[in-house]
């Protein structure tokens, strides 16, 4: 592998600097023997689960000389059904999961092959920097293949027609952040007469204690807080024991208290916060990438076509300071259970080094010339119509491990907003805030972490909701040190100490 990247080239990549061709989907790939290899995968449906034997995934098919049958399973039920298939080990050949106490509990408990030693042998996997295994290796260990994104990819993705009719700029302190959610929500930017706007819309994931590009560690980050763990006086501490962090949280409060964030966050599903933004209805659409602000236009503008989108990156009192993602959504395990051998492991890498070709690539991120994208005089690929495409092709773009930053298929040519949006997650590169504790190991973590995250979780939103005073946050911030968190903090830090060493 590569020892080290420059992602400041993956804007370039997308402008122009990466391979050519289209998917050639005539062109089958061949396994060892003849016959078709099984592959079952399940993954978090994106959007509209595609139907069974899709244009993509006959595509898909012919081209790795594979059979897939494919589990879509509802993002809001992901976890639950993680957890059930993995009690009972009946599990699928492939199985995308995400970092969290419950995955590495699994991991180190042997059910998943061991895949590092095998990479060398994947001329795609292997070319990849180290940078995208190494954050979600095990105890030194590889266990998965990452579905490989770029690390500073938060972004402001906002109505600049409503800041611009209100005078108001993006907001930098939470002194701003306050008065923008105030106007927004009290001065009818959709000029339809109700008190039905808000400058964002929560959902219950704002808080998610793994996901860093989440909004509270996003806008907390922003303030100078850490990045979910980071060194306060030679120890590791959690995002939630710093002020600025507390502070964030009591903006939320307050924002709450005045009915200015929508009162029923907690329960609220993402993809509700998103048709909020989609029927035109929030200022600042907080649950999305800057890389994705055209995507974001496109879906507002099937209500509001006059709607004008903007992206910008997250400016606070420090400047850009953005919370560094792990450089992946998620990543594939291969449970022992379900595959059998390492003859047939080996032949499941060789599917997935596959779908990092040239011809994939292009087929994942582009979709069928002619139906998703023309190619342009200079080689570079149009999208002919983003809805199509969002519909038929991004399901899997986002679902398997061949996306952007891999600069195999054919380059995109870019709107004056995308283009706008790569730039940002390029500016961002040189300032996002590392999660320090992001590939350490702790034993009580791995037995507790389940119990300590819902603990602060459900604090966090008690003390945001009014239904406990700032005495009673700090107490249950004590509980959890109590509960287990004290050594989870001892634990990471002696692994810091260990790692600079």
């Amino acid at each position: 592998m590569k020892g080290s990247v420059s992602l400041l080239a993956v804007a370039a990549v997308l402008a122009g600097c990466a391979g050519n061709g289209g998917p050639q989907t005539d062109k089958p790939a061949q396994q060892d023997g003849s016959k078709p290899l099984i592959v079952t995968i399940a993954t978090p449906q994106v959007g509209e689960a595609p139907k069974k034997d899709s244009e993509v995934e006959l595509a898909i098919e012919k081209y790795t000389n594979s059979k897939i049958d494919m589990q879509w399973i509802p993002g809001a039920a992901f976890e639950d059904k993680k957890n059930i298939m993995i009690a009972s080990s009946d599990m699928p050949k492939a199985f995308k999961i995400t970092s969290n106490a419950t995955t590495l509990a699994a991991i180190q408990s042997g059910l998943f092959w061991e895949i590092g030693p095998l990479l060398q042998n994947y001329k795609n996997l292997s070319a990849l920097d180290d940078y995208y295994y190494d954050n979600i290796k095990v105890d030194g260990k590889l266990y998965g293949l990452p579905l490989y994104r770029d690390t500073g990819r938060a972004g402001l993705v906002y109505r600049k027609d409503w800041f611009d009719e209100l005078g108001l700029k993006l907001p930098v302190t939470l002194d701003d952040w306050y008065a923008m959610m105030k106007t927004m929500a009290e001065k009818d930017p959709n000029k339809n007469g109700e008190q039905d706007t808000y400058g964002l819309f929560l959902d219950k994931s704002f808080n998610d204690p793994a996901g860093s590009n989440t909004f509270l560690t996003r806008l907390a980050v922003s303030q100078g807080a850490p990045n979910k763990w980071g060194e306060e006086n030679g120890k590791l501490i959690p995002e939630f024991m710093t002020t600025p962090y507390l502070n964030a949280m009591k903006l939320l409060r307050e924002l709450y208290r005045e009915k200015l964030i929508n009162q029923d966050f907690s329960v609220v599903q993402a993809a509700d916060a998103d048709n909020k933004w989609n029927a035109g209805q929030a200022a600042i659409r907080v649950n999305t990438v800057a890389s994705a602000a055209a995507t974001s236009h496109e879906n507002l503008k099937k209500t509001v076509p006059d709607s004008i989108v903007d992206v910008e990156p997250y400016i606070g009192p420090f400047g850009n300071r953005v919370p560094a993602e792990p450089g992946n959504n998620g990543f594939f395990v291969f449970p022992k259970s379900s595959v059998a051998s390492e003859e047939e492991l080996e032949q499941l890498l060789g599917f997935f080094d596959k779908l990092l070709d040239p011809e994939m690539s292009t087929l994942l991120t582009r979709g069928f010339e002619g139906k998703h994208y023309t190619k342009t005089a200079d080689g570079k690929a149009e999208l002919k119509d983003l809805s199509l495409f969002n519909l038929e092709v991004k399901p899997y773009r986002d679902s398997l491990p061949s996306f952007e930053v891999t600069g195999q298929g054919l380059p995109l040519k870019l709107s004056p907003l995308q283009e706008k949006g790569w730039e940002v997650v390029a500016g961002n590169l040189p300032n996002v805030v590392p999660n320090l504790a992001l590939t350490l190991s702790s034993a009580t973590y791995l037995e507790k972490g389940g119990e300590l995250d819902t603990l602060i979780r459900d604090a966090q939103t008690k003390f945001i909701m009014g239904k406990m005073d700032e005495a009673g946050w700090l107490a249950e911030v004590d509980n959890w040190k109590k509960a287990g968190g004290d050594k989870v903090i001892e634990e990471y830090t002696a692994a810091y100490a260990k790692q600079k060493q």
